[in-house]
């Protein structure tokens, strides 16, 4: 069977596992390695195929990246492991950024221990790198579902129908239904204020969402410059930084 690079998601996991254990490797015995294996043989980010094979993310394979993570990192005095460079840079967000890594890790298992990724199907053609930003796909893809949800979706929209009177969208003032007439009536997307990294588990209130058009969206998603994210007000200030002030 080809071998299946770790992904981002799993990379989160393996190295918050070495950052509590000091920078240090972790045996295969240990209790925490075969946990770790067990959960990510429970996430929807792999094809089943890969899954049917035993020694698929086992516990040798989890105490390997830990020793990638270990000596990897600048303190360790021996020779590093050739590890990828995918291994390499989540070396480098931990250490750059520890606490914030370590509490990615901790939602990420919160929600997959809670069952909230067993909905979730495998997609095997998506786009990690522009899914996931910092997160990493399995939290984009339960930020996306819960903004798709057809029932929380229609209730923002009628709030915000009943508030305002129409679907502007909050940072741009775009409205589809007086650019595109009645094909774009009704319509505006909503988006998830915060990401689930930094708000952690728990249920999504109409105060958590807001209606953006296609383009603010995407900009509020868009990484760039060691920024992951950005909230609606903040781009907001972005355009009226890039206006002028205007």
């Amino acid at each position: 069977m080809a071998k299946t690079d770790w992904t981002h998601d799993e990379l989160i996991l393996a190295g918050a596992l070495v950052v509590r254990n000091g920078w240090r490797e972790l045996r295969t015995a240990d209790h925490e390695v075969v946990a770790l294996s067990v959960l990510l043989r429970s996430l929807p980010i792999h094809d089943p195929d890969a899954l049917a094979d035993p020694k698929f993310r086992s516990p040798g394979s989890v105490s390997r990246k830990t020793g990638d993570f270990a000596s990897n990192h600048r303190t360790y005095a021996g020779k590093p492991t050739r590890c990828g460079e995918a291994t390499r840079l989540m070396v480098t967000e931990f250490t750059a950024r520890e606490t914030e890594m370590l509490e990615l890790a901790r939602t990420i298992e919160e929600n997959a221990l809670s069952g909230r990724f067993e909905g979730l199907p495998f997609e095997p053609e998506e786009v990690e790198e522009e899914a996931s930003g910092l997160e990493g796909v399995l939290l984009a893809r339960l930020v996306r579902q819960r903004e798709r949800d057809p029932k929380l979706r229609r209730k923002k929209i009628e709030q915000v129908l009943r508030s305002r009177g129409s679907l502007d969208c909050e940072v741009c003032g775009f409205n589809f239904g007086r650019s595109y007439g009645p094909l774009g009536g009704a319509y505006i997307e909503v988006h998830h204020v915060t990401p689930l990294h930094v708000v952690g588990k728990r249920e999504t209130k109409l105060g958590d969402l807001a209606c953006l058009c296609s383009n603010c969206h995407r900009m509020c998603h868009r990484p760039r410059n060691g920024e992951r994210w950005r909230t609606p007000d903040a781009l907001r200030r972005m355009m009226r930084d890039a206006a002028g002030g205007v």
